[in-house]
């Protein structure tokens, strides 16, 4: 059978992920908001056009055929998406949602999907979706996961049943990215103060020492180049973590850090001004962010 697949949200995750299911027979459409943004002028439906996706006119259009919907919008709008897809939803349909979001919000989401008749599916990307494509390691929960789980496997996913409740897969995401987006924001803040000082060899030769099985050279430059890249979307995540450990009654010192932190980086426009260039070179990351703060990239401080 021909999966017919709809992706709301056509950002890095849906080009990605759509790209993989494209190469295993699936057909897919896509509506994106920013398809009707001016500001965009074009570039995410003439990325959807040279994949050959098909274009659709909103959400309801894009979801009314399909038997899988993935929903990949941002995380501060996945609610009001999902319910702008609701029209166009029927029994049979699966409604992944693939957004980084508290498990609170994926349970009120798929109570308002559950009265469309679609199947609610909680789904946890848990590694870079570039690497991967459609192969991304994911967990899975909710009241349709059963169901996707052979048809998944049959697409080439990787997929993991974790529960038959919905949130208890977005909760081992959630409370992971405590560690891994905290470890990246310790590691930028970390380098740009070696930085200052010309040690930045020297910290990373002694972690290297207490850490030994790690490279923390490379290490460094994966780390920060995931900030520079994905600031934004890695702080609204790491807000939602907050508001989560808020809500069971945990001071989320360090999620709120880490969002701050990731954010900073972001709104220093970074990643424009490298033209959009990808490196994972520490030194060159370091030195792109001390230009955009207005720190000489070469000499600083006296060397230690």
């Amino acid at each position: 059978m021909t999966e017919r697949i709809a992706f709301i949200g056509f950002g890095e995750a849906g080009q990605t992920i759509g790209r993989g299911l494209l190469a295993q027979g699936a057909q897919l459409c896509t509506y994106d908001i920013l398809f009707d943004d001016p500001a965009d002028e074009g570039r995410l439906k003439r990325a959807a056009g040279s994949l050959g996706i098909a274009v659709s006119e909103n959400h309801v259009t894009a979801v009314r055929d399909a038997s899988i919907v993935f929903l990949a919008v941002t995380a501060s709008s996945s609610l009001q998406a999902a319910l702008a897809c609701l029209p166009g939803l029927k029994k049979e349909q699966l409604f992944l949602d693939i957004n980084s979001v508290s498990p609170q919000r994926k349970i009120e989401t798929a109570a308002r999907v559950a009265a469309s008749g679609a199947a609610y599916v909680d789904v946890a990307v848990m590694a870079p979706v570039a690497p991967y494509a459609h192969k991304v390691p994911c967990l899975i929960g909710g009241p349709g996961a059963a169901a996707l789980l052979p048809r998944a496997r049959a697409l080439g996913m990787k997929m993991e049943l974790v529960s038959g409740e919905v949130g208890q897969a977005s909760a081992i995401k959630m409370f992971r990215s405590i560690l891994i987006k905290g470890l990246e924001a310790l590691v930028l803040e970390s380098m740009l103060a070696a930085s200052e000082y010309q040690v930045e060899a020297r910290v990373l030769a002694s972690l290297q020492e207490t850490f030994p099985s790690l490279d923390w050279e490379k290490l460094a430059g994966y780390m920060i180049e995931r900030v520079v890249s994905h600031g934004k979307r890695r702080a609204s995540e790491m807000r939602e973590v907050a508001e989560t450990l808020s809500g069971i009654g945990i001071e989320p010192l360090m999620a709120e850090a880490t969002a701050a932190r990731q954010q900073w980086l972001a709104d220093l426009g970074v990643k424009e001004r490298m033209g959009g260039k990808k490196t994972e070179d520490r030194a060159e990351l370091i030195d792109a962010i001390r230009d955009a703060l207005g720190k000489a990239p070469g000499v600083k401080r006296p060397a230690l």
